[in-house]
C-alpha cells in the first residue's frame, strides 16, 4: 500500500495532487489511476522548482 500525500497548503481540500513516494503522483479526485514518475525524475522535477539547478 503506498503512502499518498498532499501539500499541507490544501489543509481538508479535496480538489488537489498527491504524490506517493516511489510510485508517481495522482488527483485525489481521482485516486484509482496515477502518473508513474521515477525517483530520478521526481528529484529533477523538484530541484528545478526550487530553483537550484545550474543553468
Amino acid at each position: 500500500m503506498t503512502d499518498w500525500r498532499k501539500s499541507s497548503y490544501s489543509s481538508t481540500a479535496d480538489n488537489c495532487v498527491e504524490v506517493g513516494r516511489g510510485v508517481g503522483v495522482r488527483d485525489s479526485k481521482a485516486p484509482a489511476t496515477h502518473l508513474p514518475v521515477s525517483a530520478e525524475s521526481w528529484t529533477a522535477f523538484l530541484t528545478d522548482v526550487k530553483g537550484d539547478s545550474a543553468r
